[in-house]
């Protein structure tokens, strides 16, 4: 939000420099995330000089071009080509002297140089107006009042206003300072803890009156939940035209462009005041007549971007006696609004529902300065002020006369908040006891009302604005922002407890194989937990049901709760390969949500996903594309980390995954992980493979626990390795030969090892060749031949018998 402090002087008259008051502000909590300079004509005008033309004569060659000599109050006259039509002998002309930095419309710098026109010396020029930024008119150079001094700096004589703008970085909850007169209110608290106490100072209406009750518009406010108050008058005879320069400067300061003046006027007031307003031309306004009121869904509305929009049932409009003028709070319509024809308008100040105006502007993809006003909550007090307010500046700069009386609809007015502060509490949460009056000094600095003073604490009033001060602790947070959290002392003396904690703990756990991925290659992401609803359309597991809905959805993109952690991964992917980046490994730790119909649930999970080279290309060797067993090793060896072996594997294929495998222990499903289908890949608009892991972190934290560290001495015999070439049927696979060599020798086989696979030539159809490598040893003595050649010979006997397998 951006705070001119020039405006910002009209509330409270301070000269400090522009950096100490913004200093001030970020204590009071109002972070100032820059200060920017604003000049009115940008440049300044620097180096622009009243000079006198004396001599003007043709260019020798060039029939549009003159040559002149000009006095600028130097040692003597500069000589300066000049292809203005207008340009005379005798006139005062403003001129750019060498070394001038001029500005296009787009805001492009260009500097004044020394230079020949066509043979002839140029020492400067003269300038149009569109040229100084004072003006859009190049018909011809600015002539200017013959009775100014030749010399006299231009800045002088235009009237250049040069300003500070603060960029806020307001909070949500500070709904209170969305204006130039919430933060002069502010600043004014936070100068008085300073022993500055400067007056508030508010614009007045003392002089409203009714001109003439010449038209009338009747309101009929149809949704008073929606519409709490509803105020609107009417002026007639206005005229429709650029906004004075005063005006514009304002507007250009905090980045607004002016439009004409009775919207810079509405839109001058919402930013003085924080009260939005809107202005409808009172001749489109069917019935004479406006409603407040919802329309059927699917209503077509037209908004002043020249969108068609669909409107739903429950957004509030503005109507006349016919038909939608404006969405509520939020955006005005095409066909009502003012216009150069407008001759009379129905002026707006509301008090809308913040939760209604939230939801709508949602629905509509829309942001404005009057949404982002009402959605926090404004000032129900101000409408009608406000209202007044804008009414005189209209009638002062459009003309015209107030023609109504004001119709101001409150029917339940808005209550204060009644608060309980307790000066112990106060003590305990800030740390240390600030003085009681200097607490009822700031409390009333920040138009809060003490209504009764105990010895404990005191009773008061939170203005109805305050919608974030409604607790005793938001209390507390209001005296120790005023009072300066830098003037709160600090203790010498630190306590701090240990606390025990299992080594099992989720997030230690976490870092654990967080770091060990990081090592192997990988990046963690961290993506959102809101999501597509559709995405569920995308995998058969998943289902709709079982959504968990926002009831105020940031966007059609955020608008549930992710039920797989595979789509958020999918659209990283997506993301990365459309910039360059296409061998990728990412892991992520989150949760997925379900509403099922008994109850919801969120479940923590482990995701992997690999794509593209696991290693780039080098002079000794090529790239390394990733594959099935790469993850699978990666899997192996988490699990491996966390003391979960002696697992389970079934092959697998789902909606999502075409080919894949899941790994248990006991009866807990550990992790699924495979080949994402190419339909779902296609989505994404990826076109290369990606391997995908979801690992159940809930169960594998759980068999975490039970696991047991074992230490036994490191064996002093000798390991023996023999090898099997096996020729197997296709279907056999690595698993069925890994556990029947385990069930035939459990004592003295330590591993099995498959270390070459070949499937071509000079084999039957339909077998395969596994080169498999058989590890013994025996931890109390040394192994024989004997007894090697017994369990090898055991081993063939059971590979042949149970899968048919042949040495080859």
């Amino acid at each position: 939000m951006k705070i001119s402090y020039n405006w910002l002087k009209q509330f409270i008259n301070i000269d400090w420099e522009a950096d100490k008051t913004g200093e001030l502000l970020t204590d009071l909590g109002l972070e100032i995330e820059g200060i920017e300079a604003y000049e009115s004509v940008k440049g300044g005008l620097k180096g622009i000089v009243v000079g006198k033309v004396i001599t003007c004569e043709q260019h020798p060659n060039a029939d549009r071009l003159k040559v002149t000599t000009v006095d600028i109050g130097g040692d003597a006259p500069v000589q300066i080509v000049c292809g203005a039509p207008n340009v005379a002998a005798g006139q005062k002309v403003p001129v750019a002297t060498i070394g001038t930095t001029l500005y296009t419309a787009e805001g492009e710098a260009w500097k004044i140089k020394k230079g020949k026109i066509r043979g002839e010396e140029s020492h400067g020029m003269i300038c149009a107006e569109d040229e100084l930024g004072l003006g859009e008119s190049h018909d011809g150079i600015m002539v200017l009042d013959s009775k100014i001094k030749v010399g006299t700096p231009a800045a002088d004589i235009f009237n250049i206003e040069n300003d500070s703008v603060f960029e806020i970085g307001l909070t949500p909850n500070r709904a209170d300072a969305m204006s130039h007169y919430g933060v002069a209110r502010d600043l004014k608290a936070g100068l008085l803890q300073k022993d500055l106490q400067l007056e508030l100072i508010t614009p007045s209406v003392s002089s409203y009156h009714v001109d003439a009750r010449s038209l009338k518009i009747d309101v009929d406010v149809q949704d008073k939940d929606k519409c709490p108050r509803y105020c609107g008058v009417t002026i007639s005879g206005i005229k429709v035209e650029p906004s004075p320069s005063w005006l514009q400067n304002r507007l250009k300061a905090i980045g607004l462009s002016p439009i004409n003046n009775i919207v810079d006027i509405t839109n001058y007031v919402l930013h003085e005041l924080g009260q939005p307003l809107h202005a409808f031309d009172a001749n489109k306004v069917s019935g004479n007549k406006v409603e407040v009121k919802t329309c059927k869904a699917g209503t077509k509305f037209t908004t002043l971007d020249e969108v068609e929009r669909e409107l739903h049932e429950e957004d509030l409009m503005i109507c006349d006696g016919e038909k939608p003028m404006c969405i509520a709070g939020v955006f005005g319509g095409i066909h009502s609004g003012v216009s150069e024809a407008t001759t009379s308008i129905f002026l707006e100040s509301a008090y809308f529902d913040p939760v209604s105006v939230r939801k709508t502007a949602k629905r509509h993809g829309l942001n404005t300065d009057a949404s982002f006003r009402f959605e926090r909550g404004i000032d129900p007090n101000i409408t009608e002020y406000a209202l007044k307010r804008a009414a005189l500046l209209i009638t002062e700069i459009a003309g015209g006369e107030i023609s109504s009386d004001i119709s101001d609809t409150y029917p339940n007015k808005i209550k204060d908040f009644e608060v309980r502060l307790s000066f112990d509490n106060a003590k305990k949460l800030i740390g240390e006891e600030i003085p009681r009056e200097t607490i009822k000094s700031i409390l009333t600095s920040l138009e809060i009302k003490v209504n009764n003073v105990t010895e404990t604490g005191l009773g008061l009033t939170v203005p109805a604005y305050r919608n974030d001060v409604q607790r005793e602790a938001d209390i507390i947070e209001e005296i120790l922002r005023v009072y300066g959290y830098n003037n709160i002392g600090t203790t010498t003396k630190l306590n701090a407890s240990i606390s025990n904690s299992s080594r099992f703990e989720d997030y230690k756990l976490q870092n654990v194989i967080g770091n060990q991925l990081v090592a192997q290659g990988f990046y963690e992401i961290m993506a959102n937990s809101l999501t597509i609803a559709k995405y569920t359309e995308l995998s058969e597991q998943l289902n709709n049901d079982h959504n968990v809905e926002m009831l105020n959805p940031l966007s059609n993109d955020l608008g549930v709760m992710r039920q797989s952690l595979l789509f958020s991964g999918l659209e990283a992917i997506a993301h990365n390969i459309n910039r360059k980046q296409n061998d990728l490994k990412l892991f992520e730790f989150g949760k997925t949500y379900h509403a099922f119909p008994e109850n919801r649930e969120e479940y923590k999970h482990l995701s992997l996903f690999v794509t593209g080279n696991t290693t780039k290309e080098n002079w000794k060797s090529g790239a390394s594309p990733s594959d099935f067993f790469f993850m699978k090793g990666i899997i192996e060896a988490i699990l491996d980390r966390l003391g979960l072996n002696r697992l389970k594997s079934s092959p697998i294929k789902t909606d999502v995954l075409s080919e894949g495998m899941s790994l248990s222990l006991g009866k807990k499903k550990l992790v699924d992980f495979g080949l994402v289908k190419k339909s779902v890949l296609k989505h994404f608009g990826i076109s290369q493979n990606v391997l995908f892991a979801d690992f159940n972190w809930d169960n594998v934290l759980e068999m975490a626990k039970h696991n047991s560290i074992k230490f036994k001495a490191i064996p002093k015999y000798p390991e023996v390795r023999r090898d099997f070439a096996l020729l197997l049927d296709k279907s056999v696979a690595f698993e069925d030969i890994y556990t029947i060599a385990k069930q035939t020798e459990r004592q003295l086989l330590k591993n099995v090892n498959l270390f070459d696979v070949y499937e071509g030539k000079n084999l039957p159809e339909g077998k395969k060749s596994y080169a498999v490598s058989f590890t013994l040893q025996d931890e109390h003595k040394t192994l024989t031949d004997k007894q090697i050649d017994k369990i090898m010979s055991k081993l063939q006997s059971n590979f042949e018998s149970k899968l048919g397998a042949e040495l080859r």
